[in-house]
């Protein structure tokens, strides 16, 4: 099992082009971040809640605890790892760093998870980016995985 210096700590950042309360409002705000990752959220993101999170094509949701929420500086979730959102005013518009850590498992299985929240959180990075700057919704999270997208009935659509 790696100590804990070991333990990696995968960082995705991003340039906004937007002021730092829009930009933090919407990955607070679930009808806005509906718009460039998950589906459907229970609640707005306030310090000690929990909220659910949905992913309707992929028949995938979880429970997102919200560990720490400073308004327009960061956001901390347990997301079965640690997950920070980090926000820096720029002359140009907010810089989101996402620091995910805390993964579990062997050594195979961490470096799974952090290749995995790598991706994930870039997508979502790239998404945001484009919704509040463009106001274009590419969704890229249900066409990141097409072929895993399940029917009304439950069903994987074929491929």
């Amino acid at each position: 099992m790696p100590t804990f210096h070991e333990m990696p700590v995968v960082i995705t950042e991003m340039l906004i082009r937007k002021p730092v309360e829009e930009v933090f409002e919407a990955f607070v705000d679930p009808a806005i971040t509906s718009r460039f990752w998950f589906t459907r959220g229970s609640g707005r993101l306030e310090a000690g809640a929990t909220v659910r999170w949905e992913w309707e094509m992929y028949a995938a949701a979880a429970e997102i605890g919200v560990l720490e929420l400073v308004p327009n500086e960061k956001i901390v979730i347990d997301f079965g790892y640690r997950v920070e959102w980090t926000f820096a005013p720029q002359e140009a518009g907010t810089f989101v760093t996402i620091a995910s850590s805390g993964f579990a498992g062997d050594g195979d299985e961490i470096v799974r998870q952090a290749v995995d929240a790598t991706e994930g959180f870039t997508i979502v990075l790239c998404g945001l980016k484009a919704y509040l700057e463009h106001g274009i919704a590419l969704n890229l999270v249900g066409d990141k995985a097409p072929h895993a997208h399940v029917s009304k009935q439950g069903h994987t659509r074929e491929k």
